[in-house]
């Protein structure tokens, strides 16, 4: 226990906890100001508890929300929500004083229609959380319109009634969210054909959206703004050396959001200058290792991750330590493009890597093999980047000399 949190004094029913609670945050990577501050808010909970005649497993929701109201109307400046309280009830559940909280179930129908779907998704189809995720929202969306236009009864569904969905929800000119919501609308249908919820197929009935991926060209951002975007990653910090690391696996071997939260210690080989990356579709490939690339990563393990028992590369900086996601590292993207005033997104940077990959001379299922593209139509999108070979390729106009 360092000196800070050494100095608070509790008492009451928790007095006998608070050493355990102290070692735990200090595990967990807490600075001793912060490590002191939830020592504090555990003494008071100790003598709210006593105030009110209350035990330790006493500690149910509602009345944290009523320790909360009081320690709101006392004036208290910080810890005044349950995500404020969170290191001290998990500490507390963990040892065994407070009831674990039972999961929310579903009650009405459309919630328990959900749910199944939800776990239809993730463990028939074995999407992952990310995807499933996007196809639940398609399926709220829809159950909502329909209980909103009176026709609530989905087995009476109609084709007429998809159709009215999608023209109603796809008046926006973005091809993107009208290809993801047809394409989740379809998925649902399908499941109530299965689960018998509907007599028929509805699948047919969902309109196509118009895309034509194959015209879309992918915008890389230049080699001058690639740099100003590593450059804005103040290395002598942790949180630069980490945001570096992250951005030049980006940027040299075009990896996801996704992936790059998934990084797993082990899945760096060293040795054999090669990286496993867990990508879509829980497939696992290896990559090379380049040197710059493992000179970065290299750099945050080793002057900058904190000694937590996480065992993914990319971490949090502060307390409580635990793994990135993939919002925190298109986060760290938006922020470094805001930082250098540079367009930038993750997606873009991914394009990046695919141009100069392209343009080093690698063909297009090289391309592919690195992006780890199972279809060959998304990688020839970027032969439209390399304008000199399709000038060498391109047949002369009629007429004209070539």
């Amino acid at each position: 226990m360092n000196d800070r949190a050494a100095r608070v004094r509790v008492v009451g029913p928790l007095a006998r906890h608070a050493d355990g609670f102290a070692a735990v945050l200090a595990q967990r990577g807490y600075a001793p100001s912060s490590a002191a501050g939830q020592l504090q808010l555990m003494a008071h909970v100790s003598r709210w508890l006593v105030q009110r005649g209350l035990a330790v497993n006493d500690l149910t929701p509602t009345v944290v929300e009523q320790f909360l109201q009081t320690r709101r109307a006392a004036g208290y400046g910080q810890w005044l929500s349950v995500r404020g309280m969170a290191p001290l009830l998990a500490y507390l559940c963990g040892v065994g004083l407070v009831p674990v909280p039972l999961p929310v179930l579903a009650q009405t129908p459309v919630e328990r229609l959900l749910e199944a779907y939800r776990v239809f998704l993730v463990e028939e189809r074995g999407l992952a959380a990310s995807t499933a995720g996007s196809y639940l929202s398609v399926a709220q969306q829809f159950v909502s319109h329909l209980g909103a236009s009176g026709h609530g009864d989905l087995s009476s569904l109609s084709a007429v009634q998809v159709s009215e969905f999608v023209l109603a929800n796809c008046q926006e000119p973005n091809a993107g969210s009208a290809t993801i919501l047809v394409v989740g609308l379809r998925a649902l249908l399908r499941y109530l054909h299965l689960a018998g919820i509907t007599a028929t197929g509805l699948a047919g009935a969902v309109p196509s959206a118009a895309s034509w991926p194959a015209t879309t060209l992918p915008t890389p951002i230049s080699h001058g703004d690639a740099r100003r975007l590593l450059h804005a990653c103040d290395r002598r910090t942790t949180v630069g050396r980490r945001d570096f690391a992250v951005l030049t696996l980006m940027l040299r071997l075009g990896l996801r959001v996704s992936e790059v939260a998934a990084l797993e210690l082990g899945d760096v080989d060293w040795r054999h200058g090669e990286i496993l990356v867990r990508g879509k579709g829980r497939r696992q490939e290896r990559l090379p290792l380049p040197a710059d690339v493992g000179g970065a990563v290299a750099g945050w393990l080793h002057r900058g991750r904190p000694q937590s028992c996480c065992t993914r590369v990319f971490t949090t900086v502060l307390a409580p330590d635990g793994a990135l996601t993939g919002k925190t590292v298109s986060a760290i993207v938006a922020r470094a493009a805001g930082r250098c005033e540079v367009h930038a997104s993750a997606h873009r940077l991914r394009h990046t890597a695919a141009s100069d990959l392209l343009r080093a001379g690698a063909s297009l299922p090289e391309v592919g093999q690195v992006l780890r593209q199972t279809s060959i139509l998304n990688t020839s999108r970027y032969a439209k980047i390399d304008h000199g070979r399709l000038a060498a390729v391109a047949l002369p106009w009629p007429g004209r000399a070539r």
